[in-house]
């Protein structure tokens, strides 16, 4: 394990980070989404920079979840490159959290790494005991799988969805509301084609095309305004 280890001195000298410091504080979601701007475009002081503010994540998952593990630091090792990844990988424009998808990246590669260790002795099963908490709880492989993080996700999801209803409502005029109740099946409605939608209001396609990009577009503004 002691590449692990390796590893993350190397993230550390990279980003400039002493390991007994404390991780720099989590950045702002102003300066989060200014980074992942600039890193889409091949900045690699914003990807460090992404690193280096999002570090107390990775501790705070394995202090939190393997508080009994022998080398911790190892799993912080590990946590880096389910970080890494998803930084990679992330799709700011999808309007989910960075630290929830983090949180699962982080939490899978540690899971992958436990797997890893015990597939050659036998089948892993999710209800293996792979920590005990300071409680003495076990911590099994479906708790990290089913971890409750997805409640913020779940909850932010909800949220958006009942303000979209009472903005399509409340807000839209009766030729756009109509569009989007027959488009998506609001209601007791069933979702129709817009070929569909076009006959059974006489119109042609391109307007109703034209009229659902333009109301999905004031939808998604109104929801990005209200936060």
């Amino acid at each position: 394990m002691g590449i692990l280890s390796l590893l993350l001195n190397v993230v550390y000298m990279i980003l400039g980070v002493e390991p007994v410091q404390k991780f720099p504080k989590a950045l702002s979601k102003e300066e989060e989404a200014e980074c992942f701007q600039r890193c889409k475009n091949g900045d690699m002081s914003a990807r460090n920079k992404l690193i280096e503010h999002n570090l107390r994540l990775v501790a705070h998952i394995v202090r939190k979840y393997y508080v009994s593990y022998n080398n911790q630091e190892d799993l912080i090792s590990v946590g880096t490159i389910g970080l890494i990844k998803a930084i990679d990988s992330f799709n700011a424009s999808n309007g989910a959290r960075f630290a929830t998808y983090a949180a699962k990246c982080i939490q899978n590669e540690i899971l992958m790494l436990f797997r890893s260790q015990k597939k050659l002795g036998y089948e892993v099963s999710l209800n293996d005991t792979i920590d005990i908490d300071k409680d003495g709880n076990p911590l099994t492989y479906i708790d990290i799988v089913c971890t409750e993080d997805t409640i913020a996700e779940d909850l932010d999801k909800k949220i958006k969805i009942n303000k979209a209803l009472e903005y399509i409502k409340n807000k839209l005029d009766d030729r756009e509301k109509q569009i989007i109740i027959m488009r998506y099946g609001l209601g007791n409605t069933k979702a129709y084609t817009q070929r569909e939608v076009a006959e059974k209001l006489n119109i042609s396609r391109s307007y109703v095309s034209r009229i659902e990009k333009s109301t999905l577009e004031k939808i998604n503004k109104y929801l990005t305004s209200e936060g």
